[in-house]
């Protein structure tokens, strides 16, 4: 089966991207540490087998080739709209193209385990499977993954909240999907968030931070 894992990126712009970080720590500072986080999650995203990694990034359209050739990432354009058109065009993309199983990812938690994406992309081979879900300790979700477009989950959900999972599951449970739901992660928005993945990675000093 044909898989695919969208990761949704911002160009990193000062003043642009983890608004809510730069409050705490200055707008050059959250840009250069959006920068790393990307980095970290694309190279962790380059490490799955027999998928696809394909960057949809929220930028003007002349920056779209010089991201590509920067990052050397297969690159695309994410449409006008809230979170919630943005992702259903890009899934749909992927559909339209042959892709039989499709995952996204943001670029904003660059220690998000390998193993929680290899596990949806396997959950989803299971026909008992509709909807993967990553849940995020904020309450929305780090991850989304399907084998089909359910317009429902991308309309009338409060997007950047603390109810996305709840309404999330509520509109896949009214469409009567199966969910599956990995373990719960952190991403990082907030300097609380950014100083309790420090903390993480201080208790796991094999890992490197690139």
């Amino acid at each position: 089966m044909k898989a695919r894992l969208i990761l949704f990126a911002r160009e990193p712009i000062p003043g642009k991207v983890k608004t809510r970080l730069a409050s705490a720590i200055g707008n050059q500072a959250a840009s250069e540490l959006y920068e790393t986080m990307f980095r970290d999650t694309l190279k962790t995203a380059r490490q799955l087998t027999n998928v696809e990694v394909i960057v949809f990034w929220a930028c003007d359209e002349e920056s779209l080739p010089l991201l590509a050739e920067k990052y050397q990432c297969s690159s695309r354009n994410q449409c006008e709209g809230d979170l919630g058109r943005r992702m259903q065009v890009a899934f749909e993309e992927m559909f339209a193209e042959g892709c039989g199983a499709c995952c996204i990812i943001g670029s904003d938690a660059p220690d998000l385990p390998l193993t929680y994406i290899q596990d949806a992309c396997q959950l989803l081979v299971s026909p008992q499977v509709d909807i993967v879900f990553g849940p995020s300790i904020d309450g929305g979700y780090y991850l989304l993954g399907m084998r089909q477009v359910w317009p429902q989950l991308f309309t009338n959900i409060s997007w950047s909240s603390d109810e996305v999972l709840e309404q999330s599951l509520a509109a896949a449970n009214l469409a009567g999907l199966a969910v599956a739901l990995l373990p719960k992660w952190q991403d990082i928005d907030t300097f609380e968030d950014l100083q309790a993945f420090q903390e993480r990675t201080r208790l796991m000093p094999s890992r490197e931070i690139t």
